[in-house]
């Protein structure tokens, strides 16, 4: 299948989440023996139009990101590719007005990759760009209600959740165990403070903590463990590698998720893939509790004192490495979602 990825601003200019993953989908495919070209602004150095990585194509649309030139070339260039589906971001928006005229000189289905993280603004080119595209795929029901209040229709919009490896879920070896990880970027929406103050509810228990990231209020939490009189058993891991958060996770026992914005819970998903029990606190801007709502090895809480109590009850769940349920997030398996996406799309336009 031969698949025209849109994105004017790759991750080499703003790298999000959103931009990963849309990247991640596109080697994927790639590594399956599809013909993949992200049409984007240059990053690279030198006069060539296309260059090569991890076996995906990136064509330069511009030299570098400039909204109008790219949305005046992108449709001749997507009908010289002559995709099977057209597949972008919504940032910008007006490219994926350019990326439809695109799609529609090439008669393919257009889908777009609406993360959550972008840049959209509430013109109406914005919300051209949720009602335009044949399907508008987004990670958690969160961000796709939040589409849906752009005037997308049920029927046009899917959850693909993000995936994960569990090739290296199931040989990572565990780290030391530990009773509780905790794993997020200490940033402003980190809310670190609801599982430390949990964790000092329990200063009459015998547990152990891990706290995986870093960021500049990294400062602020460990000086709140001082004064929590809880640091003997509390141990900032700092930034980690996957190797190393896996380890991590598959030593302790629970993972407790307390951040206020999630557009879909990650390390979460890595953790419960690693055998934790899920312990999440309800946060209007995160969709993490998605992940849990049908999983018997886990519990929701809306204070630090719910936090804790499902901490101590945790301890009802044996302990796991590795939790097959969640194969079915495995990369392959997640792709092959995008995969009918875009055969089922092909079939409405009688491609297939």
């Amino acid at each position: 299948m031969r698949v025209a990825f849109v994105s004017m601003e790759t991750t080499h200019y703003r790298d999000t989440e959103g931009a990963r993953r849309f990247e991640r989908v596109a080697r994927h495919l790639a590594a399956r023996g599809h013909d993949v070209t992200v049409f984007c602004a240059q990053f690279w150095e030198g006069d060539e139009e296309t260059v090569e990585r991890d076996g995906v194509t990136y064509r330069g649309v511009t030299i570098s990101p400039a909204l109008t030139s790219f949305a005046l070339r992108l449709p001749a260039l997507l009908a010289l590719y002559d995709p099977d589906v057209v597949h972008a971001r919504p940032d910008p928006p007006v490219g994926v007005l350019a990326a439809s005229l695109g799609g529609t000189l090439a008669r393919a289905p257009l889908v777009v990759e609406w993360f959550g993280d972008e840049s959209v603004d509430d013109s109406r080119f914005a919300d051209r760009a949720a009602t335009l595209p044949d399907t508008v795929v987004s990670p958690s029901e969160m961000v796709r209600t939040r589409v849906r209040e752009r005037g997308a229709t049920t029927e046009a919009t899917q959850v693909v959740p993000e995936s994960i490896d569990m090739e290296t879920v199931r040989e990572t070896e565990p780290a030391e165990e530990v009773d509780v990880v905790y794993a997020h970027p200490l940033d402003g929406s980190a809310n670190l403070e609801s599982l430390l103050l949990g964790l000092a509810e329990l200063r009459d228990r015998d547990w152990s903590a891990t706290v995986v990231g870093d960021g500049p209020e990294r400062e602020g939490y460990e000086r709140q463990v001082r004064d929590l009189r809880i640091d003997d058993r509390v141990t900032f891991a700092g930034a980690c590698d996957r190797a190393e958060r896996v380890a991590y996770y598959k030593g302790a026992h629970a993972f407790v998720q307390t951040a206020r914005r999630e557009y879909f819970a990650s390390e979460l998903l890595w953790a419960l893939a690693c055998g934790c029990v899920g312990i999440v606190e309800y946060q209007a801007e995160s969709s993490a509790h998605e992940l849990i709502e049908e999983v018997e090895r886990s519990f929701r809480a809306t204070d630090p004192q719910q936090i804790a109590d499902a901490i101590v009850d945790a301890g009802e769940f044996e302990r796991l490495t590795v939790d097959e349920e969640y194969a079915a997030f495995d990369h392959d398996a997640v792709l092959e979602r995008y995969l009918q996406t875009y055969r089922d799309l092909q079939t409405e336009y009688g491609l297939l």
